[in-house]
């Protein structure tokens, strides 16, 4: 069951500030425009396709990406700041140790997200479906997902900071060593949730307890009869 959050003690909201990139050159890259390393700034792009392309710690900053697909593509080290990407396509996004600040994934469908070891700081996901998210051992602060479904989350050995998940789905959701504050769970659709395990530590609302109570008492150990 979702519901709307509010304001409660003890539970920051993250703390959005992106603006969207303003005063951009129109760029269509072609095959082989866009190589490893590569710093790319101030683009307005109707599709970035770099599928299958091997692009290590290339840079996007303050761009404007009407469509990428990254399915495949070696996007280890990538570094995206104040960017806004209208929809994402990546069956398998490869983008672990990668850096995000200040960005906005309109919408898309992610199917493995490697996102391990990665940094993430005042990132929105907006009506994206996603497959497995794999954030083990990443830093998330400030972050939002809004109108998503998530199949299932690693968060093990992650550190979350002001997390929110507003009118998302999430079936599954697991870890250990997992450090977690300002987490809110309260507009998250959890009905049909079937593991909580790395959520320890997370706000939820008095009417999902009651929904979740069975699944917790499990996690615990007890047995209901």
């Amino acid at each position: 069951m979702a519901r709307t959050s509010g304001k409660s003690s003890g539970t920051d909201a993250p703390r959005i500030s992106l603006t969207e990139p303003a005063d951009l050159t129109d760029w269509r890259p072609g095959p082989g425009d866009v190589l490893s390393g590569d710093r790319i700034d101030g683009r307005r792009i109707a599709a970035l396709d770099v599928a299958g392309e091997r692009l290590p710690d290339l840079e996007l900053e303050a761009c404007v990406i009407e469509e990428w697909h990254a399915d495949g593509a070696d996007l280890r080290g990538l570094r995206i700041h104040d960017c806004v990407v209208e929809s994402l396509d990546a069956p398998v996004l490869r983008a672990s140790s990668s850096t995000w600040r200040d960005v906005r994934i309109g919408g898309g469908r992610v199917g493995s997200a490697e996102l391990y070891d990665a940094g993430l700081s005042g990132v929105e996901f907006v009506g994206m479906k996603l497959g497995f998210v794999n954030l083990r051992g990443a830093t998330v602060t400030d972050m939002v997902f809004r109108d998503c479904v998530i199949d299932e989350l690693d968060i093990a050995d992650a550190r979350l900071l002001r997390v929110s998940f507003e009118g998302t789905r999430i079936r599954a959701a697991e870890g250990s060593n997992t450090s977690i504050a300002h987490v809110d769970l309260r507009a998250a659709d959890l009905d049909r949730v079937e593991r909580l395990e790395g959520f320890r530590g997370a706000t939820i609302g008095s009417d999902q307890l009651y929904t979740l109570a069975p699944l917790l008492a499990a996690q615990a150990g007890y047995r209901v009869d």
